[in-house]
């Protein structure tokens, strides 16, 4: 039985960050390079506070469409398919008007994947899996398997899980010698 692998959709496969950040200059008519850069000259961001203000227009089907996939997911995802047991679970429960949006997205950028591994739920602790790559601690929390934390600008201080910090680590640990031996000897 091959190794099961859950994988978040939001801020994992799908570089939000870029997306609402061009919202977010838009909708304040501000200009700046990097996100980092603008916190620093403004301490009073708050990130948390603006996602909410703004939850209206990211709740929508057109924000989810135009989404950028993150750099290197696709070609580690093609690889590790062979391998492992592959299952997009996205707590779309968050953001109910995205469902259709968050469907076209996976199956037009993950074609390879098949759609009755993609689970769309809230809480992910009914994910039966033996790993969940995540950028939030809250559904790492509730995981029964082990929890590989994907970084991003607000889990910056967590560290109670492996971290990763982009695919090509996601690869690494999933495709390292040992790993892939221990997958191959539960198959036999």
């Amino acid at each position: 039985m091959r190794k099961r692998i859950a994988i978040d959709m939001d801020q994992v496969l799908a570089d939000m960050e870029v997306s609402f950040i061009e919202l977010y200059k838009k909708e304040y008519q501000v200009e700046f390079d990097s996100i980092e850069d603008y916190m620093a000259e403004n301490p009073d961001f708050d990130i948390v506070t603006v996602i909410k203000e703004l939850y209206p227009l990211i709740n929508t089907y057109e924000f989810f469409r135009r989404i950028p996939v993150m750099k290197d997911a696709q070609r580690v995802l093609r690889e590790l398919n062979d391998h492992y047991d592959l299952y997009i679970a996205t707590a779309a429960m968050d953001v109910p008007n995205t469902f259709q949006a968050k469907y076209e997205w996976l199956l037009e950028h993950f074609d390879f994947l098949d759609p009755q591994r993609f689970v769309f739920c809230g809480e992910k602790s009914v994910i039966h899996a033996d790993y969940l790559i995540d950028d939030s601690i809250r559904q790492l929390n509730r995981f029964t398997g082990t929890g590989l934390l994907f970084t991003n600008s607000l889990n910056q201080e967590q560290c109670a899980y492996e971290r990763v910090y982009h695919w090509m680590d996601v690869r690494n640990y999933f495709m390292d010698a040992d790993r892939l031996e221990d997958r191959s000897e539960s198959q036999s």
